[in-house]
């Protein structure tokens, strides 16, 4: 399992390089189709990804072809709206047929999936985007590694022992600290190709509060999993899962360093 799990990492990483160096429409495909993978992973906990999630899979591939065509200025929130509406017409016509939870997972699915994941392509797409991407997945699974080792050597004290009982304070802790540390020495390797300045110092703030985020992220993943009795969302990364289980971190982390780096920046 290890070996399986370092491979399809290492392919992982390769395939967002890649997107990520090239960006324009490869990014943009890219952050569509896990998007769209995500959302049926996620849809198909509630059994709505081959009937109601038929809806979001159409408004998510809209929202995608808005972003391409307007550069990033698009109303979300006009799309959520307009997305909601709709469901609810749904919800009416076909009464009983979903169930409330049903309902507010389809909507809830729409945000929490492709709205906050477009985020990795609307930074890339902005200035000084080929650096400050990687913002995103330096703090997630930077976080990540360095609060498993933390955690392992250190860890005594529980951060949510129901929900996730292997995660200490000590270990959240490293990981908040090891992504700050990550994000300056990022920052003072790329901040002579790039137009932002003191990027060194942004970078460490900007993946401390991100990794703070990651955090939250992930346990919210595995909140779901728990209260619906699943292991894993999916299993099209060997050793990893599914889209949910590898980027339930970065999902929240792109929209927050989104806005840092235009609040700080």
């Amino acid at each position: 399992m290890f070996v399986t799990r370092l491979l399809s990492g290492i392919v992982l990483v390769i395939v967002l390089l890649a997107t990520g160096i090239l960006g324009g429409n490869i990014l943009w495909g890219f952050c569509l189709a896990i998007s769209l993978i995500g959302l049926y992973e996620f849809y198909k906990v509630f059994k709505i990804e081959k009937t109601l999630g038929i809806v979001g899979y159409g408004f998510a591939v809209a929202y995608y072809l808005a972003l391409l065509f307007y550069h990033g200025s698009v109303n979300g929130a006009l799309f959520m709206a307009i997305e909601l509406m709709v469901i609810a017409g749904v919800y009416v016509l076909q009464y009983p047929k979903y169930n409330t939870e049903q309902i507010f997972a389809s909507v809830f699915g729409l945000l929490y999936l492709p709205f906050m994941l477009s985020y990795i392509y609307q930074i890339r797409i902005a200035e000084d985007g080929l650096f400050s991407m990687w913002l995103i997945f330096l703090c997630s699974w930077g976080c990540d590694t360095c609060a498993y080792c933390v955690g392992v050597l250190f860890g005594k004290h529980k951060m949510a022992p129901v929900l996730s009982p292997k995660k200490s304070i000590e270990g959240a802790v490293g990981g908040v600290v090891g992504a700050a540390l990550l994000g300056a020495a990022y920052g003072a390797v790329v901040s002579k190709h790039m137009v932002m300045e003191n990027a060194p110092l942004y970078f460490a703030v900007i993946c401390a509060v991100g990794a703070v985020i990651s955090m939250f992220g992930d346990l919210i993943a595995s909140g779901i999993k728990r209260q619906h009795g699943i292991k894993d969302y999916g299993k099209l990364i060997p050793g990893h899962g599914g889209i949910l289980d590898r980027f339930d971190s970065v999902i929240f982390t792109a929209p927050m360093i989104y806005a840092l780096l235009f609040a700080l920046v």
